[in-house]
């Protein structure tokens, strides 16, 4: 029997920057596009939830994730124990400040991800990845990183051809 991957992902509803706009958002774009890899494979997706909740303002979150950057902070999250046991994860996050938001840093800081597969994607407003591969090359050196999938916030409604294509890889593995 194959054993499914999971599909864990960070995402902020609410205000958000959406094509240089402060836009009010009732999901959020990486959980949009978790919902798409995870109806697409048919697996479980798990969403990875700060203790303390982020505020709904746009700026004031801005200013959390830069001292957040800063002063190197972990954010708390609610546990994972069903995301331990999957030998491939797709991890999907949005790029803060040109990097990994650091509940996703602390997340794979109690992970073991030894032997592990993961298939990173992020949303974004213009700078791609960033440094959040090389973050997460950093956090995880005995896992297999595979080829990231970046979709723009404005576009992650219309993303279904780019997952269906970052998904060829994950099937290659299946077979």
């Amino acid at each position: 029997m194959k054993v499914l991957p999971k599909v864990i992902y960070f995402s902020r509803k609410y205000e958000n920057l959406i094509d240089g706009k402060v836009v009010e958002l009732a999901k959020g774009n990486t959980e949009v596009v978790a919902a798409k890899i995870s109806q697409s494979i048919a697996c479980e997706q798990l969403e990875l939830q700060a203790v303390t909740s982020y505020p709904k303002s746009y700026n004031k979150m801005v200013e959390i994730a830069e001292n957040e950057k800063r002063d190197q902070l972990r954010p708390l999250f609610y546990g994972l124990e069903k995301a331990l046991k999957r030998e491939i994860l797709f991890l999907g996050f949005s790029n803060w400040c040109g990097g990994l938001p650091k509940i996703v840093v602390h997340f794979l800081e109690n992970y073991n991800t030894k032997g592990k597969t993961i298939f990173p994607f992020c949303t974004l407003e213009g700078s791609a990845f960033g440094n959040s591969l090389f973050e997460l090359k950093a956090l995880c050196p005995h896992a297999k990183i595979m080829t990231g999938l970046a979709v723009h916030g404005s576009r992650v409604y219309r993303a279904d051809e780019a997952v269906k294509n970052r998904l060829v890889q994950y099937n290659k593995l299946e077979e």
